[in-house]
């Protein structure tokens, strides 16, 4: 209850006194992420005839981990270990809403599992090396400012797992085909030059001489970023796969790659 008057008032104190406030136009705009994420993910569940509750989960899980945990501590720890956990229960509510699985819905959600579970081992790791990520710091003045990046996560989380959402869903499949050992190849090329590429700079940047430096060997040699290219790879496999039992409005998976996209080569 304490918890609720503080923060009705805009405003709550750190641990040295320090006030934090949410002035009203930090307010507004954190009130309009959250609704913009609500329409998008609310919008496309009715177009592509999906089960609100998937949009519903991503959206509890993550401001349960802001509310709880995010805010109160004033941290980004838990931030991409929270999407990871989020991730995984997408897929897990996608795929167990039916007893009868064939193998794509089958072979699509255990793909996207093992690159959750590496790809969040890997960020968990990285932030208790580091022990915080310099692009929250402006962020966490306020608490309005600070669930933006949050809702950001909701939105991510719920657009990437379009098409696993999507195809189990779908009640009549082809068998597999062409299109989906192409997917899963794409995949598996992907997932190589992401996790190699993400070892090398962990253990780059784990050298103490290397501090401020960017790392230029191995497969960071030929590219600013191979761990963002695998990741974009990945994506787009995940979606020709799917392709193969589309129809209508179902097509807009195709934002999933599209959005994640966007978000390595121009936000994070």
């Amino acid at each position: 209850r304490s918890w609720h008057c503080k923060h009705a008032r805009s405003a709550a104190s750190t641990a040295d006194g320090t006030v934090l406030r949410s002035p009203p136009k930090q307010l507004l705009r954190g009130l309009a992420v959250t609704g913009l994420v609500g329409a998008v993910a609310g919008g496309l569940s009715l177009l592509m005839d999906l089960l609100w509750k998937f949009a519903a989960l991503a959206f509890v899980l993550q401001w349960a981990f802001f509310l709880l945990h995010g805010w109160p501590q004033r941290s980004e720890k838990l931030y991409d270990a929270s999407g990871s956990l989020t991730h995984i229960a997408l897929i897990m509510a996608a795929l167990t809403a039916d007893q009868h699985r064939c193998a794509r819905q089958l072979v699509v959600s255990m793909l996207v599992v093992i690159w959750c579970t590496r790809l969040g081992t890997f960020l968990f790791n990285r932030i208790a090396q580091d022990s915080k990520d310099t692009r929250f710091t402006s962020l966490k003045n306020s608490f309005w400012t600070f669930s933006i990046a949050w809702n950001l996560q909701v939105l991510w989380v719920f657009l990437l797992q379009l098409p696993i959402v999507v195809v189990n869903s779908v009640a009549s499949h082809p068998a597999v085909g062409v299109l989906d050992a192409l997917g899963w190849t794409i995949w598996c090329i992907g997932f190589l030059l992401e996790a190699v590429a993400d070892g090398q700079k962990f253990a780059f940047r784990g050298v103490p001489a290397n501090r401020g430096r960017f790392i230029t060997t191995g497969l960071w040699r030929y590219s600013r970023h191979p761990n963002y290219f695998g990741e974009i790879l990945m994506w787009l496999g995940i979606c020709t796969s799917c392709s193969s039992c589309l129809s209508g409005w179902r097509w807009l998976v195709w934002l999933s790659p599209a959005f994640n996209a966007l978000l390595l080569l121009f936000v994070s």
